[in-house]
């Protein structure tokens, strides 16, 4: 989302950090561009002028004139200073007599109901006990959709057919009571804007059950339009947080960066993706760090942390710096990257310019070669796969046929594993020190 405004400022610095004195003429015309790269971003107005005046104060003090390195100094107050404009982390409140109530509200389209299968799983996987309440009776299929999600994370849907959502959730909440749940979510009917009729609704629904979070749910790609949404709902509901979806959009992204400012209602999560796992607790420094072009190492981590077992990585790792890597090891690694997420999204994530290399990337075009690469390895057989050297030119053209592909393909597949292969095996015997030359 924030590809382009990451791209300006990083132009910016560039030219900042070739000087070896910044002077106050220098930092007007670097924060003239800042400026106009986050209005471009659609940034609020208010928030940009707010953001440069902060800036711009650190900025022509001791704080960079005494630096040892001026252009650097910049970028670090731009951070700290997008860390502040972007608010303090808020997480769930989860406090008090259980269930623990989290009503999610939004808009027709925000992806409030996937975003609350998404919170479920999320909560489920952090110990607590959920259910879920498709109270939601107005738009075709929402009853079924939220049905559907349940089972795909092992979640309850509570439902009644022909109850209104007040009283649904009032006996939702009298079951999960007798139930033992500890974390009650209710997706809630949304509308194509904001009205009476809605409002009234979830006023009733906060009447009949406590409740320990408002949650919004906000599209991301909406721009401008978010903060308005945000403000009528917070006008009307006591909102307790955000909620931000589709920030894996290719929209401008202003609006995350300046929803906080806007409105004072906390960010609380962000979904990045079309998965059921692809929601983070909102970070300012974390997401601060990827605007800026830093990479965010935690989250690639936690992704990782997610997606492989532990034992089984500690394994393969043996296996690969033994030299037994094999392509049944290249297969299961495959698989287990792909859980992570887009493979583009992953290279964002690294720090330093791997995330510029990202995005010279056409993420069809990635997410395409790795989908022929498992197809290739699933056309394989177990022997196959466990010793390549059998693979003759007729069980290639075997592989090729099966997988829909070439046999330059398959060749091209090989010929990585068998440089996989070869670098694990120089690791092996330098403890590293060949590198620079396997790489040269």
């Amino acid at each position: 989302m924030f590809e382009n405004l990451t791209d300006r400022l990083n132009d910016i610095f560039a030219n900042l950090r070739k000087r070896g004195k910044l002077s106050e003429e220098d930092v007007d015309e670097a924060l003239r561009e800042v400026r106009r790269a986050l209005l471009e971003a659609d940034v609020h107005f208010s928030v940009v002028k707010t953001f440069v005046n902060r800036v711009r104060e650190r900025a022509i003090g001791h704080e960079v004139s005494k630096a040892l390195n001026p252009g650097q100094q910049m970028v670090k107050i731009v951070h700290e200073e997008l860390i502040a404009t972007l608010g303090d982390p808020a997480p769930l409140n989860l406090t008090g007599p259980k269930p623990r109530v989290i009503m999610l509200v939004g808009l027709q389209g925000s992806g409030k109901t996937t975003a609350s299968a998404k919170l479920a799983n999320l909560l489920r996987h952090q110990g607590e006990r959920v259910m879920l309440v498709a109270a939601d009776p107005y738009r075709p299929a929402a009853v079924k959709q939220l049905q559907t999600l349940g089972e795909q994370i092992n979640v309850p849907v509570f439902t009644e057919p022909n109850v209104l959502p007040p009283e649904l959730a009032a006996r939702a909440y009298a079951q999960a009571q007798k139930g033992g749940v500890t974390a009650l979510l209710i997706d809630t009917a949304g509308r194509s804007q904001l009205d009476n009729e809605l409002m009234t609704e979830l006023k009733a629904i906060a009447s009949r059950v406590p409740l320990n979070d408002i949650l919004l749910v906000v599209d991301a790609m909406i721009g401008q339009e978010a903060l308005h949404v945000a403000e009528g709902f917070r006008d009307t509901v006591s909102l307790t947080g955000l909620i931000l979806t589709k920030m894996d959009g290719d929209a401008r992204g202003g609006a995350a960066i300046s929803i906080r400012s806007v409105t004072g209602v906390p960010i609380k999560f962000l979904s990045t993706g079309e998965g059921i796992k692809s929601i983070e607790a909102y970070d300012p420094a974390r997401l601060s760090s990827r605007i800026l072009g830093m990479g965010d190492l935690i989250g690639l981590i936690e992704r990782a942390e997610s997606a492989f077992d532990e034992k089984e990585a500690q394994k393969q790792a043996e296996k690969m710096m033994s030299g037994q890597f094999t392509l049944e090891d290249f297969a299961n690694q495959l698989r287990q990257l792909r859980k992570m997420g887009p493979f583009h999204q992953l290279l964002e994530m690294l720090p330093g310019g791997m995330g510029q290399i990202a995005r010279q990337v056409d993420p069809k075009e990635a997410e395409r070669s790795l989908k022929v690469t498992e197809a290739i390895l699933n056309s394989m057989t177990a022997q196959e796969r466990r010793n390549p050297d059998i693979l003759n030119a007729s069980r290639r053209r075997r592989v090729a046929r099966g997988s829909g592909t070439d046999v330059q393909d398959v060749n091209r597949v090989l010929k990585q594993f068998r440089e996989a292969q070869r670098m694990f095996k120089t690791l092996q015997k330098t403890g590293g020190r060949g590198l620079p030359r396997l790489f040269g």
